[in-house]
């Protein structure tokens, strides 16, 4: 038997070697990589150790109620500034440590949560509970492991029964009965969220790899084979699909919302709008709903390695069935451009670029610009007399889309300044001669404009070639390649910040996003994650100017058009109401709440206030003058020769007849074309 026990310890020893091994050979690969093409390396040191050991530790217990605080202290006191140094001598033994003792965590917990679904929970004790913003101190002691979780599902479970319905004196009276069926649902989904989290074959390298990568900045990554496959995908407007759409309702249940008939899960012929997807497999693991994150959900649905999909489903709360799907090469609807024409008498054109994907085969002219330039040719056969692209919630793509996009409408000149890590610079020029559309343009832009949309938008700006209208964009001027760690076995890389990029001004929009020439209000602007936001976003700074290039308009007929559009919204009631609702939310996402008492009264109280704030938001709209929005000629024609087109079609025209932001990029346009 000792000798059993003896060759288990050593063959553990091993395995643990050969990991840590492993590790930090990847490690020292991305780091390598790092110091040699990174536009701003930074050493390897306890600033580092601090950033990936504090992430690390948030990421495994952000509500602190797995690691004991005594636990804490060790892992802290052996690693917070000691992991550089162990990666640089080849050491990360740390992680088997750490994630050991994390997942002793997990069964302790699970066994407390086996206790207190054995018990009742005594809602009659005062108590009251608070909730942070942002991480806040270890202080889990063994002998209160059991009082913690208490708390926290007594507030669940109250919350949950809050949202059965609208009648307070009906919940007080029903409530023995809903608190059974509530308290039933949420530990059996606690119990098995942990079992997920123990049975994971992954270990927590991946989390490592990527917080050691964002210390350098926020858009540096590791890629597995897996995730770069993914990630390349998300950057054409074609992949593999499953051919349908999903929402998550009230009980945060994932519900299918949309159903493509020309998709493989129509093909199937099992699936149904509103069926709730209850399990995900990919034939090697399966992922319950319920228990299962979204984000690890997500992935095995979107992943380009999982080809063939098992889905089970449960209709109208019947018996579970499961579909298997094979996905097929589809046209992302959500991700193509697509124009309409807006007003009879004065035709404005309206182009929605929704990313810069592009055609990454190379094989066909299937790139955002060569859309863009179709529909542009098809709105012009119309004689449209002002043209406005919306870039709202772009985040960006592919770079070269971008700099072609921008050629389109500069005539000739340098678009941009490129700075590498040995702050060499270089200019991008206009690759094309000539302009596709010559009258004006309103650009839309907003806080999740992003990336190549970013460079795009700040070029035509600083050109006078077109008056941007929004919120100030995300402020990422930076420009990202993936580069193998090991040419021989390519299966893992590194998606790395290489250039920086610089306005023809000598500019930068890097950290700071930005500015339209006339600003407006939006919903969430407070809420919305900045490039600013991130602890290691690369700061701006501009350089001396030196580039020659001609603008298109005056600078002052530009910012006279944009002071009479704010001057005609000062009093407008739908961007004066906007800005009322976001203090709200404001007062309930970013404000410190106060301490809120552990009763149905009183978690029904703040639900009511959450629930109002959430339908003023989703009923809130302009119907004032509603824009005249129809397609073109020869988008007409094709919607007869395409009918499985119409549906979206007609949806995307109901969203624009209300848009506020259309409605003055119009009235800009008609003033602009009344000036000359």
């Amino acid at each position: 038997m000792k000798k059993i026990l003896l060759a288990f310890i050593l063959t553990t020893s091993t395995l643990f070697s050969q990991t840590s091994d492993k590790t930090c050979e990847i490690l020292n690969k991305i780091n390598a990589l790092i110091q040699t093409e990174h536009v701003r390396p930074k050493p390897v040191n306890d600033s580092l150790s601090l950033f990936v050991f504090d992430n690390l530790i948030n990421e495994l217990d952000p509500s602190r109620n797995i690691f004991f605080l005594s636990e804490y202290n060790e892992l802290s006191q052996k690693y917070r500034l000691n992991l550089d140094d162990l990666i640089l001598q080849n050491d990360c033994s740390f992680l088997a440590d750490i994630t050991s003792k994390y997942k002793a965590g997990l069964i302790r917990t699970k066994t407390v949560l086996q206790k207190i679904q054995g018990e009742p929970i005594d809602y009659t004790k005062k108590d009251t509970i608070r909730f942070y913003k942002k991480a806040f101190a270890f202080y889990l002691q063994k002998e209160n492991v059991e009082k913690v979780w208490l708390k926290k599902l007594r507030y669940q479970i109250l919350d949950d029964v809050a949202e059965t319905s609208d009648n307070l004196d009906s919940l007080n009276t029903n409530f023995k009965s809903i608190e059974t069926a509530s308290k039933n649902i949420i530990l059996s989904n606690e119990i098995c969220r942990i079992n997920t989290l123990l049975e994971e074959k992954s270990t927590q390298d991946e989390k490592l790899f990527n917080f050691f990568c964002t210390y350098f900045d926020p858009h540096t990554a590791y890629f597995s084979d897996d995730s770069k496959s993914s990630f390349v995908a998300s950057l054409s407007k074609e992949h593999l699909s499953l051919g349908m759409t999903v929402n998550l309702n009230e009980k945060n249940e994932i519900i299918i919302d949309e159903i493509d008939p020309n998709g493989p899960a129509f093909k199937t012929g099992q699936i149904k709008k509103g069926d709730q997807i209850v399990s995900v497999s990919n034939q090697k693991e399966t992922l319950q709903v319920s228990c299962s994150s979204l984000e690890s959900v997500s992935t095995m649905i979107l992943s380009e390695s999982n080809k063939n999909i098992v889905l089970t489903l449960k209709r109208n709360s019947g018996k579970s069935f499961d579909v298997f799907i094979e996905k097929q090469v589809m046209k992302d609807e959500d991700n193509s451009v697509f124009s309409f024409i807006i007003g009879k008498d004065s035709k404005i054109g309206y182009i929605k670029i929704p990313s810069f994907y592009a055609d990454l085969d190379g094989n066909s002219r299937k790139g955002c610009a060569d859309d863009v330039a179709r529909e542009i040719i098809k709105l012009e056969k119309d004689n449209i007399k002002g043209l406005v692209i919306d870039l709202i919630d772009n985040g960006g793509g592919s770079m070269e889309e971008a700099i072609k996009l921008a050629g389109m409408f500069i005539d000739y000149g340098p678009l941009s300044i490129v700075v590498d890590n040995k702050q060499g610079a270089s200019v991008i020029n206009d690759p094309y001669k000539g302009l596709i559309y010559k009258g004006p343009i309103v650009i839309l832009v907003n806080s999740n404009t992003a990336s190549a949309s970013e460079f795009f938008s700040s070029i035509l700006q600083d050109y006078n070639r077109a008056l941007l209208l929004g919120s100030t964009t995300l402020g990422k001027a930076t420009m990202q390649t993936i580069l193998s760690l090991d040419e021989n076995k390519n299966t893992d890389y590194l998606k790395i910040t290489i250039n920086k990029f610089y306005r023809v001004t000598g500019k930068s929009h890097q950290y700071v996003g930005v500015t339209p020439d006339v600003v407006l209000p939006e919903f969430y602007e407070d809420v919305y994650q900045k490039e600013s936001d991130f602890p290691t976003a690369i700061k701006n700074d501009s350089i001396a100017p030196f580039l020659k290039y001609k603008t298109y308009v005056k600078r002052n007929v530009i910012d006279k058009i944009a002071k009479n559009s704010s001057i005609r919204l000062a009093d407008n009631y739908y961007f004066n109401d906007i800005k009322k609702i976001n203090q709200k939310i404001d007062m309930m996402i970013n404000v410190p709440k106060t301490e809120i008492a552990m009763t149905l009264d009183a978690i029904f109280e703040q639900k009511k206030v959450i629930n109002s704030l959430w339908t003023e938001i989703h009923t809130f709209n302009d119907d004032n003058n509603p824009l005249d929005v129809y397609n073109s000629t020869v988008n007409q024609f094709l919607l007869g020769v395409y009918p499985t087109e119409k549906t979206i079609n007609q949806y995307q025209i109901d969203n624009l007849k209300t848009n506020p932001y259309l409605n003055e990029a119009v009235n800009i346009i008609t003033e602009f074309n009344g000036s000359k």
